[in-house]
């Protein structure tokens, strides 16, 4: 299964020769863009409460990264912290280079405090907004920031010209350590204590204390068009997101182009990224200051179980005003937390933009299906301590979350460098089922809670080239968003109820599906994907609630290379991080 072994020094070389080929390729154009990233501790008051979190060079969210389709990015990471760090370029598909992907044991050693190391983020045919992100424990909560991908020199976006871009960050704080949360969850089995407050770019706004001064304003002027740059960078919540006194236009998701689509607000699940233009069309009068606000979207059933009931805050001033700090701003009408119509009614009407410039290409032929069941579940407590036998997860187990029943275990050592050098016997088993065990699945929430799970490191082995579909099914009355590295994908359908192999297919959109890297699985329904495997490495796919990944709802796929150099993995970097 591994790459034959060459000389170091002849991999070393390959390296540098394939890095400079693809950083001054004439062909695209591209440039070499370079970034300097200083993870350190930070002191940061929010809620009338200081505490030293973890930022990239002092900033939370940390800094923007500008480049153009097609250009290399290069970001030298200094770990000056006092933990384990990784870095993820969230949505940027890293062509024949897992090498940069960054999740913590899946694709490298995490960088020990003092170490470095320098990622290569290869862009190719994103344009539009993505983030950046820790990929370790909980460090996400604060370690975070934009990536804007703008067109090639000489060409434009597809929609009206802009006065003005802005990255929207939504987010969550904690007046707790995240990470000692986490050690707690590990400790217990329990379940994450909610956020403290939604935030816009780190505030959380003046709904909140000692917040009114800090809050995020966005400065606009009449007749103007804004295009705000909306992440979802939250750990825990969907969120329903909108401005008051304006409609939205969605023009991208995931870097991506869209169909433009009017609504008066959206739901952006964890992970997720969208292009939305703002028109600054509002009469100016007694009033001209509005509130953008956030709020949590959830679809837990059990009003028992607590999460964060809040809403973040910015304002939209318009500085071409008299009026315009006279009076409190408006606020908007925002669907209620449970409102799940709102929401899958949102995410139903997104299509590809599908033209002449920006085509569509849905696979009609699948080679490999796959059924995955989503699940939470429980562990039993502490089968290996004898002396700690009362846990917090359901039935005083341990919560854990599966995919097709297969709780997901990281090794010790990343399943990328076991694969690479041909060890992944011991480390990982290439047995992961592509479909669920054949049992009755309850949607209807009345069944006796979760069941019980099973550990495993199992991944699932592809033919280069190969087309996948991927149908999530949803057993456990909570949304999830899915996100696949490495790849894009057509969300061609979604769906209530169970996946009816026989019918649901019909319902397909194969003509202008939107093309994520991230989907939302509706509670108690399903999501279907289709993506070509044309990119040889290792990749995670997870749900992107932070939690669940911690209770193993992942898996990694393995692309095999193709025949043709341009169709194998790029060699292994000589300075990744040991374990």
């Amino acid at each position: 299964m591994g790459t034959a072994k060459i000389p170091a020094v002849l991999w070393l070389l390959a390296g540098v020769v394939l890095t400079f080929a693809i950083a001054i390729s004439p062909v695209h154009g591209a440039r070499t863009r370079h970034y300097d990233f200083f993870i350190r501790e930070t002191n940061y008051t929010r809620l009338c409460h200081e505490k030293s979190v973890l930022t990239v060079n002092g900033q939370f969210p940390g800094p923007t990264i500008y480049a153009r389709k097609g250009d290399l990015v290069i970001v030298n990471v200094y770990n000056h912290g006092n933990k384990n760090i990784t870095m993820h370029w969230h949505g940027v598909d890293q062509p024949r280079n897992p090498w940069s992907d960054g999740p913590e044991f899946i694709t490298q050693c995490p960088i020990r405090p003092g170490g470095n190391f320098t990622y290569q983020v290869i862009l190719s045919e994103e344009e539009g907004t993505l983030w950046w992100h820790a990929h370790s424990d909980f460090d996400r909560a604060t370690v975070l920031g934009a990536i804007v991908i703008h067109p090639k020199r000489g060409t434009t976006f597809p929609f009206k010209k802009l006065d003005k871009e802005i990255p929207i960050m939504l987010g969550e704080w904690w007046n707790a350590d995240v990470n000692h949360l986490l050690e707690e969850v590990k400790r217990t089995g329990g379940d994450v204590e909610p956020s403290d407050a939604n935030t816009i770019n780190g505030q959380p706004g003046d709904m909140f204390p000692c917040s009114r001064d800090g809050i995020f304003k966005v400065e606009v002027q009449h007749g103007n068009t804004y295009l705000l740059r909306v992440i979802n960078g939250g750990l825990t919540n969907d969120m329903f997101f909108a401005v008051a006194g304006h409609r939205l236009t969605v023009v991208g998701i995931d870097a991506r182009y869209t169909k433009p689509l009017t609504v008066e607000h959206i739901m952006i699940a964890p992970g997720q990224t969208m292009d939305v233009l703002l028109e600054a069309s509002r009469t100016l009068g007694s009033n001209s200051r509005y509130y953008m606000a956030a709020r949590t979207f959830i679809t837990l059933p059990f009003d028992n179980i607590p999460f964060n009931n809040s809403t973040a805050t910015a304002i939209v001033e318009y500085t071409d005003s008299a009026a315009a700090r006279a009076g409190p701003p408006d606020f908007p009408v925002l669907p209620g937390i449970k409102d799940v119509d709102a929401a899958m009614g949102f995410l139903k009407q997104l299509r590809s933009l599908s033209n002449k410039d920006h085509p569509v290409h849905v696979p009609t032929h699948v080679d490999e299906h796959m059924l995955i069941d989503l699940a939470i579940n429980f562990l039993p407590c502490d089968a290996a301590n004898a002396t700690n036998t009362t846990c917090k997860g359901p039935k005083d187990n341990r919560f854990a979350a599966s995919l097709n029943n297969v709780s997901f275990e990281s090794p010790a050592l990343d399943v990328l460098d076991a694969y690479y050098y041909g060890i992944g016997r011991g480390v990982y088993e290439e047995d992961f089922p592509n479909k669920p065990a054949p049992v009755f699945v309850n949607l209807t929430g009345d069944n006796d809670g979760p069941g019980l799970t099973k550990r495993g490191t199992k991944v699932k082995v592809l033919e280069y080239g190969t087309v996948v579909e991927v149908v999530f099914q949803d057993t456990s009355e909570e949304n999830h968003p899915m996100h696949l590295h490495g790849f894009a994908f057509y969300v061609v359908g979604r769906g209530s109820g169970k996946f009816d192999e026989r019918r649901d297919p019909a319902t397909y959109n194969l003509v202008d599906p939107p093309y994520q890297n991230t989907v939302s699985v509706p509670k108690a329904g399903w999501a279907a994907i289709r993506f070509r495997a044309d990119n040889p490495g290792v990749w995670f796919m997870h749900c992107h609630f932070d939690r669940h990944v911690v209770w193993g709802m992942n898996t990694v796929f393995i692309v095999k290379d193709g025949k043709t150099p341009e169709a194998q993995m790029l060699p292994r970097p000589p300075n990744m991080p040991k374990c």
